[in-house]
């Protein structure tokens, strides 16, 4: 089945981009794992607009987990190896491996990253677009 493209009116010119963006979140997978949250955080005078995304990654060492941004998408990454001198009678906790990729918008930046407590939080800057106007001089031909 193929998706309708959205942004297919004349008046949207250069939003192939934007539409290959919408496409890859789609067939990016549901799974839940780890757990995160998203949050705007609090604006002033002298700092840009702000986000933190959060994960939950208990057992996770930093030296485990990873963040990269690759072509603006902020992938994070957690990888536990196994020890396999233990030997247990029941295990509840997975040492699961996990991916979880954002897609950013253009002119975002990944302003720092902390791990306290089990939680992962990663905190983003919008810098305030200029506002440019220019004039197209108007040539006469003939």
């Amino acid at each position: 089945m193929s998706r309708v493209p959205s942004l297919s009116s004349p008046f949207l010119l250069g939003f192939d981009e934007i539409e290959r963006a919408l496409d890859r979140v789609a067939k990016a997978t549901s799974d839940g794992y780890p757990p995160y949250n998203i949050e705007r955080l609090p604006r002033t005078e002298s700092e840009p607009d702000r986000l933190r995304i959060t994960l939950a990654v208990a057992g996770f060492t930093r030296e485990q987990l990873e963040i990269t941004v690759e072509e603006n998408q902020l992938v994070i990454r957690g990888r536990q190896n196994e020890d396999k001198t233990r030997h247990f009678l029941h295990r509840g906790i997975a040492a699961r491996q996990f991916q979880r990729t954002f897609l950013l918008a253009d002119g975002m930046e990944v302003l720092s990253a902390d791990l306290s407590n089990g939680l992962l939080s990663v905190d983003l800057a919008r810098p305030e677009p200029e506002r440019i106007i220019r004039k197209i001089d108007i040539q006469a031909r003939g």
